[in-house]
């Protein structure tokens, strides 16, 4: 349904450039071919602030800072890439739920599925199950017993909850995520291994998003706990009795090992590794590949991994580091030498 500028402007708080009776009915890049005269386009990253002056879109939304280089309407705003996201929204409704459970679902007797709820094909719900107001269950959905699920939950297809498991309003999972397995926990004896139960659950708050092939273990003994506004990527493991802050966002293939508690509002890019029985900040921003194995304290940009570099080059690096304690060493005996005491960080450590 195409709404004009105007009206979008009013909605979401933009100061409009350009005529308040352009009508928008579709989004796109600035350099797409789709850009055209009924299109909405969006500026968030400098690297294509030069598109701004060769795109054919109806109206572009824009930070105040690139509003002199756009040639065409504009929505000047704060954070162009949350209001282009509230404009694609209002753009691309989704579809209404149908309420109603599909023939071939298999309903435990003792479950109760709110009559607003939609229980998709082949979905299974096990015994004593909450499903809340207007929640899909998608198909081929596995729903294990006590599981609840509150107002406006969507479980995508193949979604696996384990006993217990509580997910709460709004909150969105996607294909193939098992929440609530059992989490890594073996007792060295004897030679071998011994399985340590797995008693705890998954607690989820609300307005979470869960992506693709994600895996969240329950407890050992108490819950693995994910706050209220948790974003995760696709393709993350998060291990039993992890805790992760109310509004914290994680990029996809990151792993977390049990027991690591993560703090509210922190930024952890893809590929990060972070090791068990850690505590982690408020605030804190990982760059991609990074590798945790202590706590962090303070708030800030951490980083470990070093960029890429040509063969040759980082094969002499790694030459470099391999002589550093030898190195270091022969400093050291200098400075004995001559009578000089070294500095405190250059003492040598385990």
């Amino acid at each position: 349904m195409p709404v004009s500028l105007g009206e979008l402007a009013v909605r979401f708080g933009c100061e409009l450039r350009g005529d308040p009776d352009t009508r928008i009915e579709r989004v796109a890049t600035l350099a797409a071919a789709s850009a055209d005269a009924g299109a909405l386009s969006f500026l968030a990253n400098p690297r294509y602030r030069a598109q701004l002056s060769t795109t054919h879109a109806a109206a572009v939304v824009l930070s105040g800072a690139d509003a002199a280089a756009c040639r065409t309407a504009m929505l000047v705003c704060a954070n162009p890439y949350a209001t282009y996201a509230r404009i694609a929204t209002l753009l691309y409704p989704t579809a209404p739920l149908v309420p109603g459970v599909h023939p071939s679902a298999v309903v435990a007797a003792s479950a109760h599925i709110d009559p607003s709820a939609r229980v998709g094909a082949l979905a299974s719900v096990g015994e004593g199950v909450r499903v809340g107001p207007r929640v899909l269950v998608g198909p081929h959905c596995n729903l294990e017993e006590d599981v609840a699920l509150a107002a406006d939950v969507q479980l995508a297809a193949r979604v696996t909850l384990g006993r217990g498991v509580v997910i709460g309003a709004r909150t969105v999972v996607q294909p193939g995520v098992v929440i609530g397995g059992d989490g890594f926990g073996f007792a060295a004896a004897d030679g071998g291994w011994v399985k340590v139960p797995q008693l705890g659950t998954v607690q989820i708050g609300a307005d979470v998003e869960i992506g693709a092939n994600t895996t969240i273990d329950r407890g050992a003994i108490d819950d693995t706990v994910i706050e209220d506004g948790v974003k995760l990527d696709n393709l993350i493991m998060v291990g039993h009795n992890t805790r992760i802050g109310a509004h914290t966002v994680i990029a996809g293939c990151t792993g977390i090992s049990g027991s690591a508690t993560i703090g509210k509002r922190c930024v952890i890019g893809g590929a990060v590794g972070i090791a068990g029985h850690i505590s982690i900040a408020d605030d804190v921003v990982i760059t991609g590949y990074s590798a945790i194995s202590h706590s962090i304290a303070l708030a800030g940009v951490y980083s470990s991994t070093l960029p890429a570099e040509e063969a040759q080059v980082w094969r002499r690096l790694v030459a470099r580091f391999k002589r550093g304690d030898a190195l270091g060493a022969r400093v050291r005996r200098l400075e004995r030498a001559a009578g000089l005491a070294p500095a405190p960080h250059d003492e040598p450590h385990d």
